[in-house]
């Protein structure tokens, strides 16, 4: 990090792990803070406690690079040659399209430029910093290395702070480390290699303080903090082509050689061949390429991606930039955060263990709707009762119902930490309420000591101290534990294997207990927690999203692999994993982001494929997570929610944020934004993202052979020295009548069978591969060969040459129409009732190209516009009568090629 001249002897490193006076010397401070005056000196060497916005191009350069595309230098290439024909009109209707398409992605683009003003908006307004001896609200932005601050509930960090006094403290980390539960704090210093997650001694800018009180030295501000840190890895991560892009400026590369190949070809045939006149030879030779260049195709596909978009985000898929919606359909790996993701990031009591029996309780998050069933088949007794009095009494959360809507359409939020919303959960199922009791004294939770303790009373005037905390503390402090007949001696050992069991399915593991105290008693001690009765155990977990395990299921037959990057502990993560099929094993290797940080790039790449979670993870390990997946030619999706994530979104060949929970950060980070934070939603959208690809596919495969065949028909004329079958303008009228007619019926095809059971397709290679080509160029003489036929037999017959140029144009047509039928099943054969079904906008598209073709042959200004002329009913014959021809000929090639491929 580049600090100002002046700044450097402001720096301290790894405060975390170095010891508060340390800290204090090296910035030239201590507890009572620093002067005005100092401040103001501070803050002119190191800069504003802001995230720096990044440089930006000028408009008109981030306008104009969306230009800088193969297709859109066909389409210019053909708007330049209407300009030389004086064909105005469609030279700018030619350069519309352009223009869109550069708007579009114009208006879509700084997705790493937003993503950092989404990180800028994290940061603090307002802190508290003791300067010149007393305490002051000051602006966040004008904070300094060496100012203290203070901290309490609700707290927005303004600031990496080095703390020195925390009582009861706890921060939500969560959309900086993604782990769930809030991070206790203390002053204590904790090793030099620990993660961001692990720095307990620190608190970092843009976090969240769930509980407790706390001091601190600033030690970082803007760029220096860990969130400047995450700014600076989506400035560097870099962005990846998708797939589709790849192939399509690769096949616009080519087709613009082979294009101009095949022109200097002609020329030099027909000058040095036939001697044909040079006006008439450049004539021919602008008709050529006319017919020869799809612009039809850069608006086919945006048209095609767009109604992907709009169709994807019916399914709660949101689309940020077009290519996204097919590049999902080429996903062979889906990194996924947990909390939040996989995982509905609402702490939820999955077991309960008391003396006299085990209990599985049902229901998932923060609505209160479950069960609590005894693994036994008995019914809860006065064993849960006490838990359960414990569970919502001694507590500080609350439940808040959102609407008026019934419990069982959701609608709950929680006021308080998650795990103790779990406990007022689960003792609303159990049907144990605060009702009548009356908290008479508090002993706080505190990370030292790791429990907390109420005195209440009972509505009958009773009063009892209740205790809840980590297992082995309330166990070191009670006596006895509560058994079928009452009050029975504590089975330590019996406590440790349950705690251990329940560890090792992942579970957050809490205990409770209990004192009855005299009914005067008024004030209660750490001191008094002593000669408990022991009540048992909660065992905790954020639940997995029911609909993910079923999503990762079938992303598995899809030959997709699913990998957990999160920062929670291994043990959970692993257990996680377990439940929702993304590892069989229970031994399944994972790796840390101590681990990983060991690993060489080199090393990574040699295991990334092999390994499917990651723990303790930091921003910096998935930016190389996804980058050694890449190194191996994978694509990539990541997902996530927090801003941790944002990084490796930008770097993944497609970012997939939460809509809900996710920061907005993380939003505009990425590609695609998910409406119900749902993993089945990405499920979804890969599907649409394979069908809309496969449409794609299609549509090139049917739009090429109308420009192949148009091609074909006036270089045979070239060549051979004949009449041109067709004349520029009207070679323009079969590209867009077909363009605006039967290409886009092919968008709304639905999904092919089995779509979801075949692997992801290969990455790399060409949107139309040797194959196909070879089948395109066999259509196109199809077509052409027909087109050729009806012309010169007509002209043989002695009629007029715009007459049969008029049944050229309609064989054209007819043809493309009848190729259609062919190319809504490129797998299988079109002869089956299921091509006259299933897209009406095919029939819509066919209906609307007939229209055309009639107003063209029949409307005296179209015959005055392109030369055509009226036909006889009767010279419809042939072109209807060939397309027949033209669609059995393809399902024969449509064999031969599947027995090729069998």
């Amino acid at each position: 990090m580049t600090l100002p001249a002046g700044a450097t002897s402001l720096v301290v490193d790894r405060p975390f792990a170095r010891a508060v006076p340390e800290v204090q010397s090296a910035l030239r401070t201590d507890v009572g803070g620093i002067t005005s005056a100092e401040a103001a000196a501070r803050l002119q060497a190191v800069g504003p406690n802001e995230l720096p916005p990044p440089p930006r191009k000028p408009a008109i350069l981030r306008f104009l690079v969306h230009f800088n595309d193969t297709l859109i230098y066909i389409l210019l290439g053909a708007a330049a040659i209407k300009a030389i024909m004086g064909d105005w009109l469609d030279f700018w209707v030619i350069m519309s399209v352009a223009v869109i398409n550069a708007v579009i992605g114009f208006v879509q683009e700084g997705r790493a430029e937003t993503a950092l003003a989404g990180i800028r908006g994290m940061l603090s307004v307002h802190a508290r910093a003791r300067r010149d001896g007393g305490w002051n609200t000051v602006p966040a932005a004008e904070l300094v290395p060496g100012d203290v601050i203070r901290l309490a509930p609700g707290d927005k960090v303004p600031a990496d702070v080095r703390l020195f006094q925390a009582a009861q403290l706890r921060i939500d980390e969560s959309a900086l480390t993604g782990e769930s539960v809030p991070a206790s704090k203390g002053v204590d210093p904790v090793p030099a290699e620990a993660g961001v997650g692990d720095r307990a001694s620190m608190a970092f800018s843009g976090t969240i303080v769930s509980a407790g009180q706390a001091r601190g030295i600033v030690t970082g501000t803007g760029a220096a903090t860990e969130i400047g840190k995450i700014q600076e890895l989506v400035g560097d991560a870099g962005s990846l082509e998708t797939p589709l892009t790849k192939q399509l400026n690769d096949f616009g590369k080519k087709l613009t050689l082979v294009i101009l190949g095949m022109a200097v070809l002609m020329l030099a045939i027909g000058r040095f061949g036939h001697g044909m006149p040079f006006a008439e030879l450049i004539s021919a030779t602008i008709g050529f390429a006319v017919a020869a260049i799809p612009e039809g195709l850069p608006a086919l596909v945006t048209i095609t991606l767009a109604i992907g978009v709009q169709q994807m985000a019916r399914h709660n898929a949101i689309t940020r930039k077009l290519p996204a919606v097919e590049a999902l359909g080429s996903v062979t790996t889906v990194c996924s955060d947990k909390t939040g993701t996989l995982t509905k990031n609402e702490m939820t009591v999955r077991r309960i263990v008391t003396p006299v029996a085990a209990y599985q309780v049902t229901g998932l998050g923060y609505q209160p709707i479950g069960e609590i069933v005894a693994d036994d088949g008995r019914a809860p007794g006065a064993d849960v009762a006490a838990i359960l009095s414990v569970a919502t009494l001694c507590n500080d959360a609350h439940l808040v119902r959102d609407s008026a809507e019934d419990a069982a359409s959701g609608g709950w939020s929680l006021v308080g930490e998650p795990t103790e919303g779990a406990l007022k959960v689960v003792a609303r199922k159990g049907g144990v309420s605060s009702a009548g009791a009356r908290r008479v004294d508090v002993v706080p939770f505190d990370s030292a000591h790791k429990l907390m303790a109420t005195l209440h009373e009972a509505a009958d005037g009773s009063r009892a101290i209740l205790v809840k905390g980590a297992p082995d503390r309330l166990l070191g402090r009670s006596t006895t534990q509560r058994g079928t007949a009452g009050r029975e001696p504590l089975d330590p050992a019996r406590w440790d294997a349950v705690v251990a069991e329940l560890g090792g399915t992942g579970l957050r593991v809490l205990a409770a207990a209990r004192l009855p105290v005299d009914r005067a008693r008024d004030l209660i001690a750490l001191d008094d927690l002593e000669g408990l009765e022991f009540l048992g155990v909660w065992g905790i977990l954020d639940p997995p999203r029911p609909e993910a395990i079923e999503a990762i299921a079938d992303c598995h037959t899809a030959g997709i692999r699913v990998k957990m990057i999160t920062g929670d502990h291994a043990g959970t993560a692993l257990a996680i994993s377990r439940e929702m099929g993304i590892v069989e094993d229970a031994d399944a290797r994972v790796l840390t982001g101590g681990e990983l940080e060991a690993l060489t790039q080199e090393q990574l790449k040699d295991v990334v494929r092999d390994v499917d979670v990651y723990a303790r993870t930091s921003p910096e390990h998935k930016i190389r997570i996804v980058r050694g997946l890449q190194a191996h030619g994978e694509v990539v999706a990541m997902t996530g929610d927090g801003v941790n994530d944002a990084p490796a979104l930008t770097r993944a060949n497609i970012g997939i944020a939460m809509g809900i929970k996710g920061t907005e950060a993380t939003k505009e980070a990425a590609e695609i934004v998910l409406a119900d934070d749902n993993f089945a939603t990405i499920r979804g959208a890969i599907r649409e993202g394979r069908r809309i690809y496969d449409n794609l596919r299609k549509s090139v495969v049917f739009l090429l052979p109308t420009n192949g065949a148009q091609a074909l028909v006036i270089l045979v004329a070239v060549v051979f020295g004949l009449a041109l079958p067709l004349t520029p303008v009207q070679v323009l009228w079969v590209n867009m009548v077909t363009a605006l007619t039967l290409s886009l019926a092919l968008a709304y095809e639905p999904a092919e069978k089995g779509i979801m059971s075949r692997p992801p397709r290969a990455p790399g290679g060409s949107i139309v591969s040797a194959r196909e080509l070879g089948f395109v160029l066999l259509v196109s003489l199809l077509i052409g060969g027909a087109t050729l036929g009806v012309f010169y037999g007509a002209v043989a017959g002695g009629t007029d040459i715009a007459y049969a140029r008029t049944e050229a144009v309609a064989m054209l047509a007819l043809g493309q129409l009848a190729y259609l039928f062919n190319c809504r099943f490129l797998s299988r054969s079109s002869l089956t009732p299921d091509v006259l079904r299933g897209n009406p906008a095919v029939w819509w598209s066919a209906l609307a190209l007939l229209v055309f073709q009639l107003i063209y042959t029949y409307v005296p200004f179209m015959n005055d516009l392109f030369g055509s002329r009226p036909l006889a009913v009767g010279s419809w014959g042939p072109p209807i009568a060939l397309s027949i021809v033209i669609f059995l000929a393809v399902e024969v090639l449509k064999a031969l090629r599947r027995r090729g491929r069998a």
